[in-house]
């Protein structure tokens, strides 16, 4: 497996950004397969400072723009590209969302890959695809910032530290996604 040299110069980076950042695989399991494979935090990184999200038209959010310049540094320092795909959950596309694969795109094993997604969401949509989540098994908590609905970590391909595989956070107009319910504090729109 070719990771662990990549991994230690994503590890490098991160850390001298000063960020957290976990690596995880950006595909959600099979019903039925386990999973539960730990990704670790990166040592002496710690998680960015609590502020106001910037505001931002929809039209503009980009993959670059919706992380830290200092996340987005991280990445490419390590020769990570991004590839950018329509936001969609479950069946329903979002049509001014974007969904951001980071990884090393030129390898074909790619067994390195970061999710991170946002995009303006209406109540009735949100409320439909919180529902339709739940029904196939996903997990929902409330938040202060939000509705959480998190993959079954025993059907996870990889979680945090805390237990979260792939997480949608649902708050007032919008919804984010990544690989772990960690990988959302790096998204700055909300």
């Amino acid at each position: 497996m070719r990771s662990a040299r990549h991994g230690t110069r994503l590890a490098a980076a991160v850390a001298a950004s000063g960020l957290t950042v976990l690596l995880a695989t950006a595909c959600s399991p099979t019903p039925g397969q386990a999973g539960g494979t730990a990704a670790a935090p990166v040592p002496g990184a710690s998680a960015p400072a609590a502020s106001a999200p910037p505001t931002i038209d929809p039209a503009d959010v980009t993959c670059e723009n919706m992380l830290s310049p200092e996340t987005v540094d991280a990445f490419t320092a390590t020769g990570w590209t991004v590839r950018e795909d329509p936001f969609v959950i479950l069946d329903l596309e979002l049509p001014d969302g974007t969904a951001c694969t980071w990884g090393d795109f030129s390898s074909p094993t790619n067994d390195d890959l970061v999710l991170f997604g946002w995009s303006p969401i209406s109540q009735a949509d949100a409320d439909a695809t919180k529902a339709a989540l739940e029904a196939e098994g996903w997990l929902r908590e409330d938040d202060d910032a939000g509705v959480i609905i998190t993959e079954d970590p025993d059907a996870a391909l990889r979680v945090d530290e805390q237990g979260y595989g792939v997480t949608y956070l649902f708050g007032d107009g919008w919804v984010k996604v990544s690989d772990t319910r960690q990988g959302l504090d790096l998204i700055e729109l909300g």
